[in-house]
């Protein structure tokens, strides 16, 4: 079994065959996580995880790009949040990947509604899911100032990794799981920091459509593809793709309780 923690099935990308690229994935022993960007994208989250018994959940969220075109109100992200099969909040952070040196404003409003959604995050007891490009200092920097707070209980995965093995280290200290994605299979940039990293503290995701790995470059990226990131892993660590298939799904579990979840459901 594998977990695919990081999915966007949501997206329009799958508007005419979500429901076709799902069932290749749980007849595969595949599961998922539809992750939101927005209000929109979140609520069609919840809506696909209330189609399936088991393995299809989602996440609630507003991403830091989508700041310009939605307002964060908190009340609706809470209700949606409430929902049965809702197993995290994201995805959430910071992005300055496209942001100029004279718009810090921007920067402050991402930081802003950031801690704002760390705040929900806690308050319903839920993982958070961060995104993080080009900020993982600052990002961090928050993390550290919200462990803080005594019992925050903070916990969560840091979404597509792309810092360094030290930057890896301090969330793991927080109790952060790093995940991979399919950037790993044609890029050799974060090997030291997988190869650093104990399975035990490592998350598998596809982040389709996007970051496609090999050998479906130029394809669009599916759920199912997420065996071909712990292939990689398997190979980078030297293990069997047996053993990470096996502890990816344990740490998936146990970050995002989907045991209990289904239990529930």
């Amino acid at each position: 079994m594998f977990v695919d923690t990081h999915a966007h099935i949501n997206f329009r990308d799958y508007k005419d065959d979500g429901a076709e690229v799902i069932k290749r994935a749980l007849e595969n022993d595949v599961w998922l996580i539809n992750v939101g960007a927005d209000f929109a994208t979140s609520k069609k989250a919840v809506e696909y995880s209330e189609r399936y018994q088991i393995g299809v959940f989602a996440a609630v969220g507003l991403h830091p790009t989508s700041l310009k075109a939605e307002e964060f109100n908190e009340q609706k992200y809470r209700e949606l949040a409430h929902k049965p099969k809702v197993l995290a909040i994201g995805e959430i952070g910071l992005d300055y990947y496209r942001i100029k040196n004279c718009e810090a404003g921007i920067i402050e409003r991402q930081k802003e509604i950031f801690k704002k959604q760390i705040d929900l995050t806690i308050e319903l007891g839920l993982p958070i899911i961060i995104h993080c490009r080009n900020a993982n200092n600052d990002v961090i920097d928050i993390l550290n100032s919200i462990f803080k707070i005594p019992n925050s209980k903070l916990r969560g995965v840091i979404h597509s990794f792309s810092g360094n093995y030290k930057q890896a280290r301090e969330y793991r200290k927080m109790g952060f799981k790093i995940a991979f994605n399919g950037i790993i299979t044609f890029a050799r940039d974060y090997d030291k920091v997988i190869l650093d990293t104990p399975l035990k503290d490592i998350l598998l995701e596809t982040d389709c459509p996007y970051l496609t790995p090999v050998p479906y470059r130029g394809k669009r990226n599916e759920p199912l593809y997420v065996i071909e990131v712990a292939k990689k892993v398997a190979e980078i660590k030297g293990l069997s793709l047996e053993e990470v298939a096996e502890q990816t799904t344990k740490n998936a579990k146990e970050v995002f309780n989907i045991d209990k979840i289904v239990k529930i459901c």
